[in-house]
């Protein structure tokens, strides 16, 4: 039996559309399918996974490299078996044009009323409203990475006053930046939309709460102040977030994530006024657009190249 074997474990309802496309696609190696055709775990030198059961990759024990079947990997890495191997999360161009364009999207809508204005259609009122022009908004994007940092590009480039706040520090052009604890503080006094595009960290845990949401900037053009959360769902406190629509510190909400995933029919997020959610989807992946990117990753780890994308344990992303 081949020792060079690629393992797939998908846990979830992505694996009917991955598995046919790396049959087809892989060529080089006897691909295994997680749980029913698993084979010797010693022939088992590569994983491709999505969420796997804790303790399945501490079973491998021929195991050189983890391939994240996704970007985030905060579910991954809270595994505490998990082999010290490296590990390459999901990067594309297809995935950061997909995030890019929700964020684009929503911020747009929080800009332009269009909640207002598919409430007001509801009731048949025809009644315009001032909305300012988008150089007097503020947009704060929380995580300069290759998402947030195209994010804060093409929100300038539409006129907003954008500006980027990250853990360490980061530089650019034409946006201003801040970093760190120590300028976390002054971001978000001049942010009125604050788009949260952040990793999942121990450090990011809760951070999107009601004493962050108290230090955004409500008194400018944009009527209020407004969350978008394309990030992770463990960074935001939603009785928080309930809160602070509630009392009129947060204007309106944007939300693609959440801690608990599916959201619970019981909670109050889906039908208040003032939230628009979505399930998940900002940073949909297509197996079509990322299953040669994925193979790629094995072939420059065979030829001695390093992977894309690859993940400081450390750091958490």
């Amino acid at each position: 039996m081949s020792r060079n074997a690629i393992l797939v474990a998908i846990n979830g309802t992505q694996a009917g559309d991955w598995i046919p496309l790396l049959r087809q696609r892989v060529k080089n190696h006897d691909l295994r399918i997680w749980p029913d055709e698993t084979g010797n775990a010693s022939d088992i030198a590569y994983a491709f996974v999505w969420n796997p059961p804790r303790g399945l990759l501490a079973g491998l024990p021929n195991l050189k490299a983890i391939v994240n079947i996704g970007a985030g990997v905060d579910a991954l890495l809270s595994d505490p078996t998990l082999p010290r191997v490296p590990i390459a999360r999901a990067a594309h161009p297809d995935l950061t044009r997909r995030v890019v364009g929700y964020v684009v999207l929503q911020v747009l809508a929080h800009h332009n009323r269009s909640r207002l204005y598919d409430a007001q259609q509801r009731e048949r009122v025809w009644q315009p409203h001032k909305h300012p022009s988008s150089d007097e908004v503020a947009v704060g994007i929380m995580g300069l990475g290759v998402i947030g940092s195209e994010a804060a590009a093409v929100l300038a480039r539409l006129g907003f006053r954008v500006a980027g706040w990250s853990r360490t520090p980061k530089t650019l052009p034409g946006i201003e930046t801040f970093h760190g604890e120590a300028g976390l503080d002054a971001f978000l006094r001049r942010t009125e939309i604050l788009v949260c595009l952040l990793p999942s960290t121990p450090q990011t845990s809760g951070l999107l709460n009601l004493v962050l949401f108290r230090k955004l900037k409500r008194d400018g053009a944009a009527g209020g102040a407004f969350l978008v959360n394309a990030a992770r769902g463990k960074l935001q406190v939603d009785t928080d977030i309930l809160a602070a629509l509630d009392d009129g510190t947060l204007a309106a909400a944007t939300l693609d994530v959440f801690p608990q995933e599916p959201l619970p029919a019981s909670s109050p997020l889906w039908t208040h006024p003032k939230v628009t959610l979505t399930p998940h989807v900002a940073g949909d992946i297509s197996p079509e657009a990322f299953a040669d990117h994925i193979i790629a990753q094995v072939e420059r780890f065979e030829r001695g190249l390093p992977m894309e994308a690859t993940v400081d344990r450390a750091q958490g992303y």
